[in-house]
């Protein structure tokens, strides 16, 4: 009895897939995985932090810093406002605080920045939740079926979002020396969060790279992938084959 048991368990484990018989995530896309949730992280502070561009502490400016929804100011005044108003501490450049000067401090071209830097963010969020599910293998069919899709969605919103950022970066460090926005330029300098965002465009390049090859892997194998769907279809107590496949063959015995 013990051998017909034993010679049982192998031929099932043999013809079909046990519960966690299963390819798990390759070592590429973990990998690819790592590098775009600290490439998140990263963003995650050059998005919220203050420090895109700030002035020489020796210089003593009423400009102290600003980010992308940031202003600080120290006893600053606007020449073009009827009214001598100073400006001190930081405030959200929505705030009412700077209100009658918001279209100064925001101009176009930092609005396009603004926008660039949000949709990435938004976008590599998404490609994380992606790559969480594709890791974890939930639901498991739906991933084992659709893993390449899922990789290459990945791929694509990694490069997007690579794309987004290094418009940002440009654009930012092409526009924050414009003697149209802020005063005395020369007292300025690029800060900690705008290289923050250089290397997030950075190491999301590195990403969507890693993740395109796994793709390519991953599209080149989905015929095995749905072979062991199926299998693992069959081997479910209440499965039932379809009903064409029972009409199909009852019109060929008819035939023959």
């Amino acid at each position: 009895m013990r051998e017909l048991n034993k010679q049982q368990s192998q031929d099932t484990t043999d013809s079909g897939v046990e519960k966690g018989d299963y390819p798990r995530a390759t070592n590429g896309v973990v990998f690819g995985a790592i590098v775009t949730f600290a490439s998140f992280f990263v963003l995650m502070m050059s998005f919220c932090s203050p420090y895109w561009i700030e002035s020489y502490e020796e210089t003593r400016a009423s400009f102290k810093n600003m980010g992308l929804w940031q202003y600080c100011f120290k006893d600053f005044v606007y020449p073009k406002y009827a009214f001598l108003k100073q400006f001190t501490g930081c405030h959200n450049i929505f705030s009412h605080e700077y209100y009658v000067i918001r279209e100064y401090l925001l101009p176009g071209w930092l609005m396009a920045v603004q926008g660039f830097v949000t949709m990435s963010f938004i976008i590599v969020f998404l490609v994380l939740a992606l790559l969480s599910l594709t890791i974890i293998r939930l639901p498991l069919k739906a991933v084992l079926q659709y893993e390449w899709l899922l990789v290459r969605l990945s791929y694509m919103g990694t490069a997007i979002s690579s794309l987004f950022m290094f418009l940002a970066v440009c654009i930012f460090g092409g526009c924050a020396y414009r003697r149209d926005w802020m005063m005395y330029p020369k007292f300025n300098v690029l800060g900690w969060s705008y290289a923050l965002a250089v290397v997030t465009f950075m190491l999301l390049g590195l990403a969507a790279l890693i993740l395109q090859r796994e793709a390519r892997q991953a599209y080149d194998a989905r015929g095995e992938q749905k072979n062991l769907v199926m299998q693992m279809e069959m081997q479910e107590p209440g499965y039932q084959p379809p009903r064409h496949h029972h009409s199909q063959s009852r019109s060929l015995q008819g035939y023959i």
